[in-house]
């Protein structure tokens, strides 16, 4: 794969160009709303939810930042590689080149966003009060396991919508779901252990808190979260290569 990408590099730099370019075209502020976005949603829920989950929650707007910012990482990465495929068509079936490269463009130009959000959410650390620490360069674990979970989930979403083009659907309300279930506005600790143990089946929760842990308690989670958190992205990433390697051949008939 690394090869591949090596090889038709320009051509890949130029998707990532197209796909960023797009998703701004047209728009007054452009890339500016890589930053304003997430921000304006940061606003809403923290108006809406800081009555109900955050009285008792120190530094509360960073602790919405961060989940807010991870899982409108993962959303995007996936969303986008979900329909990577059906968006080129056209070019698919002109061009023999490695179909995945499309996919990866989706996730290079998610990443990018991510950074410059990121960028923001230091800022937001800043005024929040909380002190930096060299521990903070930690987060960039987490970040590389949700990119390598992303792609994973991308291959196999990306594959399956080919045939069943329901999957678009079900996506939605499956992240619908996921928000929900990745605590990004109220506080796991406030349920029994068994409950909390249950959350650890969602590795963008995993992810949420790991950031959580570094920037607002200060410290390094466990070598066993590491390892769990590792496992996801392997699991996941192993899984989209063997299922997109397997249908790859019948894309054309479908598309």
């Amino acid at each position: 794969m690394l090869k591949k990408i090596k090889k038709y590099r320009f051509m890949f730099s130029e998707l990532v160009k197209r796909d960023f370019k797009k998703k701004y075209k047209r728009t007054v502020l452009g890339m500016g709303w890589s930053m304003l976005s997430p921000l304006l949603h940061l606003l809403v829920m923290k108006l809406v939810f800081t009555q109900f989950f955050g009285r008792n929650t120190p530094h509360y707007t960073t602790y919405l930042f961060a989940g807010n910012l991870f899982f409108s990482f993962f959303r995007e990465s996936t969303n986008g590689g979900k329909d990577a495929l059906l968006a080129n068509r056209d070019l698919i079936l002109k061009i023999n080149i490695p179909k995945y490269l499309f996919l990866l463009s989706k996730n290079v130009s998610a990443l990018i966003n991510f950074g410059l959000t990121l960028i923001v959410f230091f800022v937001f650390v800043a005024l929040d009060g909380i002190a930096f620490s060299p521990k903070f360069i930690a987060i960039l674990y987490p970040v590389v396991c949700l990119v390598l979970i992303n792609v994973g989930v991308g291959l196999v979403l990306s594959a399956l919508n080919v045939f069943f083009r329901d999957i678009g659907y079900l996506y939605d309300i499956f992240t619908q779901l996921l928000m929900y279930m990745s605590a990004i506005f109220y506080r796991v600790d406030a349920y029994p252990a068994e409950i909390q143990r249950i959350f650890l089946i969602n590795p963008v929760y995993d992810c949420i808190k790991y950031v959580r842990v570094v920037v607002l308690e200060g410290n390094i989670p466990s070598l066993q979260y590491h390892v769990l958190l590792l496992a996801y992205a392997s699991v996941f990433l192993i899984i989209g290569c063997v299922l997109y390697k397997k249908l790859n051949h019948k894309f054309v008939y479908y598309l």
